[in-house]
């Protein structure tokens, strides 16, 4: 189980757990297409089984906006 995104220091903020690496990778390789999809890219890291993502909207002041919300659902929608 996942837990929600949730607002932290001034980005919006989810951290994903998978049973492996190549599990972790293979989402990220899946998310990194659908980023370009949207033309919003995320800060994150991977760290084994772990990958955590921040979003926030540079070209709207690097605050939180519409755009970062959509991107997070289209994210959700991947482990569906």
């Amino acid at each position: 189980m996942y837990q929600e995104w949730k607002e932290r220091d001034g980005y919006l903020y989810k951290q994903f757990r998978f049973s492996d690496f190549s599990q972790a990778f293979g989402f990220m390789t899946r998310v990194a297409l659908l980023a370009e999809q949207h033309n919003h890219h995320p800060r994150w890291t991977n760290e084994w089984d772990t990958v955590e993502i921040w979003l926030r909207t540079h070209d709207a002041g690097d605050v939180i906006s519409e755009k970062d919300h959509q991107l997070a659902k289209a994210i959700d929608r991947v482990l569906e």
